[in-house]
């Protein structure tokens, strides 16, 4: 599997941004999408998941009712729409996948920097 995060980039608190993963590599069905982050001296942490085949979604609460996950099947892509960008959001962002039985992410792509100015 092949994930290939972009997106990312400089912006300023309020503004918005939107990532893309590109998936390959295998068929995706009854696999879940998710969206990490990681901020310099802080630990990994989860944003958003979505299902392959339902497009059924959680978010962390930190970015409830300001991010948005989606994915498109034709394009075998999982966008993160980040609105009302804070500070506190600035980290690496990756895209990661998982087999929906399994809570283990089994793979990651490499990450796209979001910084955001306060």
């Amino acid at each position: 599997v092949q994930l290939q995060a972009s997106g990312g980039g400089l912006v300023q608190a309020g503004d918005s941004l939107r990532l893309s993963c590109a998936a390959s590599g295998r068929t995706f069905t009854n696999h879940v999408m998710g969206w990490f982050r990681q901020a310099p001296g802080k630990e990994r942490e989860f944003v958003a998941d979505i299902t392959w085949n339902l497009g059924s979604t959680n978010y962390a609460d930190s970015v409830k009712g300001r991010f948005t996950i989606s994915r498109d099947k034709a394009k075998n892509t999982v966008d993160l729409q980040m609105n009302t960008l804070k500070p506190e959001d600035t980290a690496e962002y990756y895209c990661a996948v998982r087999r929906s039985a399994s809570r283990h992410y089994n793979w990651w792509g490499q990450g796209t920097q979001v910084t955001v100015s306060s």
